[in-house]
Parts: C-alpha cells; structure tokens; sequence
C-alpha cells in the first residue's frame, strides 16, 4: 500500500506498508518517505509542499506511481518494486 502523511514542517509525503492478506494488519513499512516534493512544481502550487498518490500501475519490476502535487499537477514517476521491498522493514 502507498499512502501519504505530513511531516511535522507541512510537508506531505508518500510512504509504503506491506499489509497482511486481510489487509489490516501492517506487516512491514518505509521507515523514511519514497517520495517527497522536490520540484518546483511540487513544492509550489495551490497547496504548496504536497505530493499524494492517485494510484499505481506494476509492470515487471517497474512500478510507475501517479500523483498529485501542490494540488495543481498530476505527474507519473518510477520506482524499481524491489527496491520498494527493500525498504521495506
């Protein structure tokens, strides 16, 4: 699962958990954020400093993450799934 949260300077940021089959349970999660506002398109907007997941596509080991930023945009970005795993603790 991808899902946002904001840190504590107003920065909202993406994350990852593995949850169980019934999917309550978090089994695993990112400890730092995959994905944070960088860009200037992310960083300023109708809502500035916000990044938040519209969904997710995984091709192979490619998984291509669509987002909102600054609630102004929509953008698509990369990731290799193992690596996501990886990060995973």
């Amino acid at each position: 699962m991808i899902y946002h949260g904001i840190s504590r300077h107003a920065t909202y940021r993406l994350g990852a958990a593995l949850l169980d089959s019934s999917g309550i349970t978090v089994l695993a999660r990112t400890a730092d954020p995959i994905f944070e506002p960088l860009e200037k398109y992310e960083r300023e907007g109708d809502v500035p400093n916000v990044v938040f997941s519209c969904g997710a596509v995984v091709r192979g080991d490619t998984v291509f993450l669509y987002y909102g930023a600054a609630d102004k945009v929509t953008g698509v970005a990369t990731a290799s799934l193992a690596h996501m795993l990886d990060a995973l603790t």
